[in-house]
């Protein structure tokens, strides 16, 4: 379809950067042909997309991008998480698939039915899913390659308050919640983050959400691939569920920039 965007977008940055940022979910473009598989009336999905929806991520890195020292590459998903949600395992070692969200969602945030029971997701996972996850392993051997090592910074949003579908959304919910990994999450990067971040408010491990996004070729075995996931809670700088953004986002944009220039060095 040709009123399609591509599915993502991988952005340059400096040549000798071996930083990527990754923002997997702050797209609510839907292609026709999806929606048509999607139960909800067209009102519903929009209050469901404001709910999913990381807004303003995409945002959030690109003033980081513009205030580096050293530029970062990106990595930016063009499409809803809807679609497909490429950090998702695409297979039953999935957790989420408990509750209809594994790389294809069949329930929505509040476990409500958004496609229908028997959904072939297969047709979504080679056009999209795939695609994706090897683009994404191409981009991280590419700064492999050039740099010797690689840095994925996935930025996501959290909702202040917890959604129907979180499996942990009982512990505790900070402005800035860092995503760990026990291999890919070295202590240096850690630090840098919590001190990149002290500005925007208390920052927390693992809680709401945990883990980190490596492309699978390197998960668990190339050290020289590290990783973080960062988990801005939306009300530090937009209007909940699904509103505009406002001045925090320039400030978690400079905080996102320090963390850049500190891993970049």
């Amino acid at each position: 379809m040709t009123d399609v965007p591509p599915s993502f977008a991988f952005l340059p940055g400096a040549p000798d950067s071996p930083v990527i940022l990754h923002v997997p979910h702050s797209a609510r473009e839907i292609p026709d042909d999806v929606r048509s598989g999607i139960v909800l009336e067209d009102a519903a999905l929009e209050r469901e997309l404001d709910h999913i929806t990381d807004a303003h991520t995409a945002g959030i890195a690109d003033a980081a991008a513009r205030a580096a020292g050293v530029a970062p590459w990106r990595f930016v998903n063009r499409l809803s998480r809807l679609v497909v949600d490429p950090e998702r395992f695409p297979d039953e070692r999935e957790e989420m698939l408990a509750v209809g969200m594994g790389a294809v969602y069949t329930r929505t945030t509040h476990k409500d039915v958004l496609r229908s029971d028997g959904f072939d997701a297969g047709p979504l996972i080679e056009r999209y899913f795939r695609p994706y996850a090897q683009a994404m392993t191409e981009a991280v051997a590419d700064r492999l390659a050039a740099t010797g090592r690689a840095v994925i910074i996935d930025v996501h949003s959290y909702p202040s308050a917890p959604l129907p579908y979180e499996l942990h959304g009982d512990g505790p919910r900070p402005e800035v919640c860092l995503g760990t990994d026990s291999f890919h999450t070295p202590p240096g990067l850690l630090a840098a983050a919590r001190e990149a971040f002290a500005p925007c408010g208390e920052t927390g491990l693992d809680s709401p959400f945990a883990g980190t996004y490596v492309p699978l070729e390197f998960y668990g075995k190339r050290a020289e691939v590290t990783a973080l996931m960062v988990e801005i809670r939306r009300d530090t700088y937009m209007s909940e569920p699904g509103g505009p953004a406002g001045p925090g986002l320039h400030r978690l944009g400079s905080a996102l920039a320090a963390l850049v220039d500190a891993v970049s060095r």
